[in-house]
């Protein structure tokens, strides 16, 4: 339970500091990508665009969704794969007999779609797979059409016919961008489901304790 002293921002200061984190990241992205995409126009005889118009452009949002859509592929997969699957020793696993697990419940309200049973209770039992995917095929339609608008302004540039969306969708260089992303996700999930058998980070939720044998298995 939360001490009653305790101010807004200590309460919240790990969703701050990310959001602050996420958003000057943003930022960077946006001013060198605009810059880039600007360089870019200029060797094809093209003029510069301003910033305004570069936050819509396809070339912004293709290089945004495209990340936004690995990011929530690999949490999505690590939620549901972590339901059935176990690493022993792992920090990230859940133990491998069930007789260890314990559910830790503060006391308070249970929320209201646990009380109501039926088709609610299913839905919130699964709430957090459902938002992780529907944010991935939210971002991988944003990339597919980013892509594909950024491909009909450089088509356009050089005189070239448009194509259509599901030509675009079909093309290698689209899952290229995607499947080099998707890959490098899996890979850091990989590495802190492993290296969290053997090595620590002291007081961190996302490690076993300092004392802890590396069969361990869970925080």
């Amino acid at each position: 339970m939360n001490a009653p002293s305790a101010s807004f921002w200590r309460r919240n200061g790990l969703s701050i500091v990310l959001l602050a984190l996420f958003l000057a990241a943003l930022a960077g992205q946006l001013l060198t990508g605009h810059r880039t995409a600007n360089a870019e126009r200029l060797q094809e005889g093209r003029p510069p665009e301003a910033l305004s118009r570069y936050v819509t452009s396809g070339h912004f949002v293709s290089a945004t969704f495209e990340n936004w859509e690995s990011e929530f592929l690999q949490m999505g997969m690590y939620v549901l794969l972590t339901v059935w699957l176990r690493q022993q020793g792992s920090a990230e696993s859940r133990p491998l007999d069930p007789a260890q697990e314990e559910e830790k419940i503060e006391p308070g309200p249970t929320p209201g779609p646990v009380l109501a049973g039926g088709l609610r209770r299913a839905l919130y039992a699964n709430s957090l797979s459902i938002a992780l995917f529907a944010l991935f095929l939210v971002s991988f339609c944003g990339h597919l059409y980013g892509g594909w608008q950024d491909e009909l302004d450089r088509l356009a540039a050089r005189g070239l016919p448009p194509v259509g969306l599901l030509d675009h969708l079909g093309e290698a260089e689209f899952w290229f961008e995607s499947f080099q992303n998707w890959q490098s996700e899996f890979l850091a999930v990989l590495a802190i489901v492993v290296l969290s058998i053997f090595l620590r980070q002291d007081k961190s939720p996302e490690s076993k304790p300092l004392h802890a044998p590396h069969r361990q298995t869970g925080g």
